[in-house]
């Protein structure tokens, strides 16, 4: 049967960024893999900064939600079946940083899939930067995401970061506690080393760290959730400019929760950079793309607002 690994984690935590040294370790082992983006929007990304990986071994899908929780799941299921039988030794899926795990649970159950494949390891990432005052919402999911997850892999370290698991436990084990999860999370379930200091052994205990299924009560749906994404198609700013709009944004409460800005922007006539921000870390570098597209990512966004800084949303 073919296992289906899923990589979970909240908004900007660095899932892509694992997923590609992930994804290179099990071609490594000699593992035919095909990922699956599977995103709330109608540009992904992250796909385009995958394509490195494509290969004899390893196969990109995309998936498109937005429009409900019901006719997500259906697309994931078809997606999921026309890929039954080309003999994947793996299927890795990447969701939107919005995911309820439960519900890749739930199809893998269904028939015809029960037959095919079989749930393999569950992979949290947990950003070492997550903001303090997250919202309820945004906390409950990162609780569903870790509840199933057989490793949580800590991302964004700097050296005083590492001495701060028990700090960094401690908070995970209060969003556990604050929505009655059963999952009990231990030390040895998190890998906390800069990512460019992982060994194979740590490699191999996430390749083999399974899932955990755990009990908690389901306060919300990620199909009811206030969170929205608007995209801005054909972006242009000067790379100056770019930057103090991108600041201001954050600075500003009227704009709405603002989680995380990312896309391709186009800054000179030569000129395009990939785009990923936080309210803690901006990264802007070179990439190689066709197609400029600006996209934010919150709750309770201000269209208005957010139109004296980058004009109209085109989605």
């Amino acid at each position: 049967m073919t296992r289906v690994d899923l990589i979970t984690g909240f908004l900007g935590s660095g899932k892509t960024t694992f997923l590609k040294k992930y994804a290179k370790k099990l071609m490594e082992k000699g593992e035919k893999i095909c990922i699956i983006e599977n995103d709330f929007g109608a540009i992904n990304v992250d796909m385009v900064l995958l394509r490195e990986l494509l290969g004899d071994n390893c196969n990109i899908e995309m998936i498109v939600g937005g429009d409900g929780e019901t006719a997500h799941q259906r697309r994931l299921k078809t997606k999921l079946i026309a890929m039954g039988m080309l003999g994947y030794d793996r299927v890795i899926i990447e969701p939107s940083g919005v995911f309820d795990p439960d519900e890749l649970f739930d199809i893998l159950y269904e028939s015809p899939l029960d037959r095919w494949y079989e749930m393999g390891n569950v992979i949290c990432i947990y950003d070492a930067e997550n903001d303090t005052n997250l919202s309820q919402e945004s906390r409950y999911m990162m609780m569903s995401e870790i509840a199933s997850a057989g490793v949580v892999v800590v991302s964004k370290l700097n050296e005083e970061d590492v001495k701060r698991k028990d700090e960094i436990l401690s908070r995970i084990e209060s969003f556990m506690d604050e929505f009655d999860c059963s999952r009990v999370i231990r030390s040895e379930d998190i890998i906390m080393k800069n990512w460019d200091d992982l060994a194979d052994s740590d490699y191999n205990k996430i390749i083999s760290s399974g899932y955990k299924k755990a009990d908690y009560p389901k306060r919300m749906h990620i199909g009811d959730s206030g969170y929205q994404t608007l995209f801005y198609f054909d972006f242009a700013m000067d790379k100056e400019l770019l930057h103090e709009t991108v600041m201001k944004i954050f600075a500003n409460k009227k704009c709405g929760n603002v989680h995380r800005i990312k896309g391709f922007i186009r800054v000179s006539d030569n000129e395009m950079i990939e785009l990923n921000v936080t309210g803690k870390r901006y990264d802007a570098k070179p990439v190689e793309t066709d197609r400029a597209v600006l996209i934010i990512i919150g709750e309770a966004l201000d269209r208005v607002e957010l139109a004296e800084y980058v004009g109209e949303p085109s989605v």
